[in-house]
C-alpha cells in the first residue's frame, strides 16, 4: 500500500474528455482533449499561425532543414540494440547518444516533439512520416520485451536494470534515467496528440502504465528517496495525460513524482535555490502549474508562482537566462557569475514552458510576457548558429567579458553542436523551441484576442471567422500593424511592454486616443470590427541600462526589448570594460547598430541575439548618462 504522507486527493475536477479518436482540426486530435475550468485564456492549434519572413522564421528553417536531413536509423540505434532487435547496420551516434553513454536515448524524445510540431505547423509529410515511423519502431521495441527480459510496456536506449539501481542505491554511473523517460514519453505524447497517431496513443499508455506499476508499490518515502535524482518533467507529462484522456489514473501516477524536498519550501514562500542543479527543478514547476489545473489545489498554484517569481527577479541574467556551470546561486547573486558557461539554454526553454502555463491562468498580468519576450528574443533566439544550415546550438551563453558563442567547457558543449556527435540535452529543447516559435504570440477566450509577441505573422482565429496578419520589423523598428480580415464583435488586447513609454495607436489611421496604452497593460480595443481594419501601434524605443542585482554598478545595455553586446571580434578582454553611456549612438534606423566608446576605443554595439562569430561584452560599468536627443 502506497503510504499517504503529503500525498494530496484531486478536489473535484471539471473534466470534459472526448474520447473519439476520428476528429482532427489541423493535424491535432481532438482526442480526450480535457476543458478546464481554471483557464483564462487558450492557445491556438500550431497549425492556426504561421510565421512571416523574418529572424525567427529563419532559425525555423534551419531546423526544419536538419529534422528532415538527420538518420534516422541511427537515432534508433540505441532503441533496438538495447531491446534485441537488428540495428539495421546503422552507424552509432556520438556524443550523449552514444551506445555507452549513461541516459542515451533522452534526445529522441525532442526528435519527435519537434517532428510532431513540424507536422502540426506545416503539415508537413516528410516530418509525419518520419515521427510515426519512429513509434511505430519503438511498438517493435515494447513487443520484444519479454525475449530480452524487460517487463511489458517498457521501451528505452538502456535496459531496465537501471530502475532497480536507482531504486535500490546503486546507481552510480550518472545515469538519471526518469529524466530520460520523461523526454520519449513527451515526445510519443506529443506525435498522438499533434498526428492523431493511434501507434503513438497506444506505445505511450503502454509505457506510462510500466511506470504506474513501477511506482505505485512503493512506500513515500522509498519514492521521495527515487526524486533525488533528476527525473525531468514526469509529473507534468503524467498530468498532461491525464488532460489529454480524462483517466484520473494518471493524475495519481503523477502525483508520485511531486518532490517534497523541493515542493515544500515553495509552499511557504522560501528561496532555497542555492546549490541547485537548476534544469532538474523547473519541469517540476511545470508540472505543479499542470496538476493545479488538474485538481483545483492552490499548493500547487503557489510553488509554481514562487518558481517563477524566484527564479525571474532574483537568480535571471539581462538576457532572460538563468544558472552559473548549470547550478542556482544565492539570490541576487548575478554580478558575482558572470563566467562562460552561464545561462543553460535548457533552461530558459523550460522557463517559457512555466511561464505560459502561469499566464494562462492570469491573462491579464503583463509581466509574464514580458520575461517571455526578453528570454526568447535575448536568449534563445542567438543560441543558433545563423551560418549553419542545419541551425546547431551552444548549450552556455557566456556572459564574461569576452565572451563567445560557441566556446565554453567541454563538458556541457564547449562548441556547436553537430549533427550526430554531441546531442546535448539543448540541442533537444532547441529542437522543440525552433519548431513552435509562434505558439506564443497569440492567445483568446470566447471574446478577446490577446497580441502578446510582435512578430510577422498571419493569424487564423476560424471560431471568430478572422484572419489577422500582423507585419512589423520589430524589435529593429518600434511600429507593427495588424490588419483584420472578416467582421464581427470582439476584443483586440495588444501587451504595452514595460519598457515602452508613451505607446501609440491608431485604428484605420486615426488615434486612439480613448484607448490606455499603460506601460505594463494590455491597450484593450473593443468594437464591431470591420473587414479590412488596421490597427497600427508603436512602442517608442530607447536605451535603457538593466542593472546586476547585486551591484547596480555592473549593468546591461538595451534598446526597446533587445539586449546590445559590444563587438570585440578575435580581442581578449582582461576585464570589465566602462562604457561612456553618452557616446552611444543608433547607426541607423534600418538595423541595432550602435557607435560607442569603452575603455576610450570605439565599439560597435549590436542585438545580442546576432552576436555570433565573435568576441563579445554584456555587462559593463559606466560613465555619464544616455543621450537620448
Amino acid at each position: 500500500m502506497i503510504h499517504t504522507k503529503g500525498w494530496r486527493k484531486p478536489l473535484a475536477i471539471f473534466v470534459y474528455a472526448c474520447l473519439s479518436l476520428s476528429s482532427f482540426v489541423n493535424g491535432q486530435s481532438d482526442a480526450g482533449t480535457t476543458y478546464d475550468a481554471k483557464a483564462q485564456a487558450f492557445e491556438f492549434d500550431l497549425g492556426g499561425v504561421e510565421l512571416s519572413q523574418d529572424r525567427f522564421l529563419d532559425n525555423q528553417g534551419r531546423t526544419l532543414a536538419y529534422l528532415k536531413d538527420i538518420d534516422v536509423e541511427r537515432l534508433l540505434y540505441v532503441f533496438r540494440t538495447t531491446h534485441g532487435l537488428s540495428t539495421q547496420q546503422a552507424t552509432p551516434n556520438g556524443g550523449w547518444d552514444s551506445p555507452d553513454f549513461p541516459f542515451r536515448s533522452h534526445v529522441q524524445g525532442h526528435f519527435l516533439t519537434a517532428w510532431a510540431q513540424c507536422y502540426a505547423v506545416l503539415q508537413d509529410q516528410t516530418c509525419y512520416d518520419r515521427a510515426t515511423y519512429f513509434v511505430a519502431e519503438l511498438a517493435k521495441c515494447q513487443a520484444n520485451n519479454e525475449a530480452v527480459g524487460f517487463t511489458g510496456g517498457y521501451v528505452s536506449g538502456f535496459p531496465e536494470s537501471e530502475f532497480a539501481k536507482l531504486g535500490n542505491g546503486t546507481l552510480t554511473n550518472g545515469n538519471v534515467p526518469y529524466y530520460a523517460v520523461h523526454k520519449t514519453l513527451a515526445g510519443i505524447l506529443d506525435v498522438w496528440r499533434l498526428t492523431g497517431d493511434n501507434t503513438a496513443r497506444d506505445v505511450l499508455l503502454s509505457f506510462a502504465s510500466w511506470v504506474d506499476n513501477r511506482t505505485k508499490s512503493l512506500s513515500y518515502d522509498a519514492m521521495q528517496k527515487i526524486l533525488q535524482t533528476e527525473f525531468g518533467g514526469m509529473n507534468d507529462v503524467l498530468a498532461e495525460i491525464y488532460h489529454q484522456t480524462g483517466d484520473e489514473k494518471w493524475l495519481t501516477v503523477a502525483q508520485r513524482f511531486d518532490h517534497a524536498a523541493v515542493f515544500d519550501p515553495l509552499a511557504a514562500g522560501k528561496d532555497e535555490f542555492d546549490g541547485l542543479h537548476a534544469n532538474t527543478q523547473v519541469p517540476k514547476w511545470i508540472g505543479a502549474a499542470r496538476e493545479y489545473r488538474a485538481t483545483g489545489d492552490s499548493r500547487y498554484l503557489d510553488i509554481a508562482r514562487n518558481a517563477w517569481e524566484f527564479v525571474v527577479k532574483s537568480h535571471t541574467y539581462a538576457i532572460g537566462g538563468n544558472s552559473q556551470a548549470e547550478h542556482f546561486h544565492a539570490p541576487n547573486a548575478i554580478a558575482a557569475y558572470l563566467t562562460n558557461d552561464t545561462c543553460e539554454a535548457c533552461n530558459s526553454y523550460n522557463m517559457l514552458k512555466l511561464t505560459r502555463e502561469l499566464w494562462l491562468l492570469d491573462s491579464d498580468n503583463t509581466t509574464y510576457f514580458d520575461f517571455y519576450e526578453t528570454s526568447l528574443l535575448n536568449h534563445l533566439l542567438g543560441q543558433q548558429n545563423p551560418d549553419d544550415s542545419h541551425g546547431h546550438i551552444t548549450y552556455f551563453t557566456p556572459l564574461n567579458a569576452g565572451g563567445r558563442r560557441g566556446i565554453g567547457p567541454a563538458w556541457g558543449g564547449g562548441t556547436w553542436s553537430t549533427d550526430y556527435d554531441s546531442f546535448w540535452c539543448c540541442q533537444g529543447t532547441a529542437l522543440e523551441t525552433n519548431t513552435k516559435l509562434m505558439d506564443s504570440i497569440y492567445f483568446h477566450d470566447d471574446s478577446t484576442l490577446f497580441i502578446n509577441l510582435f512578430m510577422s505573422s498571419v493569424l487564423k482565429w476560424p471560431e471568430m471567422g478572422v484572419t489577422l496578419t500582423q507585419s512589423t520589423t520589430y524589435p529593429i523598428g518600434d511600429t507593427s500593424q495588424l490588419k483584420v480580415s472578416g467582421q464581427g464583435d470582439w476584443t483586440m488586447k495588444i501587451r504595452i511592454p514595460t519598457w515602452a513609454s508613451g505607446a501609440e495607436l491608431t485604428l484605420n489611421g486615426e488615434p486612439l486616443s480613448d484607448v490606455k496604452a499603460t506601460p505594463g497593460t494590455y491597450a484593450e480595443i473593443s468594437r464591431t470590427w470591420a473587414d479590412g481594419d488596421v490597427v497600427e501601434f508603436r512602442f517608442p524605443m530607447s536605451l535603457r541600462t538593466i542593472a546586476a542585482n547585486d551591484d547596480p554598478s555592473m549593468v546591461a545595455i538595451a534598446y526597446g526589448p533587445t539586449v546590445l553586446c559590444g563587438n570585440y571580434g578575435d580581442q581578449t578582454l582582461s576585464g570589465t570594460p566602462t562604457l561612456a553611456l553618452d557616446s552611444i549612438k543608433r547607426s541607423s534606423d534600418s538595423g541595432l547598430d550602435f557607435t560607442s566608446t569603452a575603455d576610450g576605443k570605439d565599439v560597435t554595439l549590436s542585438a545580442f541575439y546576432d552576436a555570433q562569430g565573435y568576441n563579445y561584452n554584456v555587462y559593463w560599468t559606466t560613465t555619464g548618462n544616455f543621450d537620448q536627443a
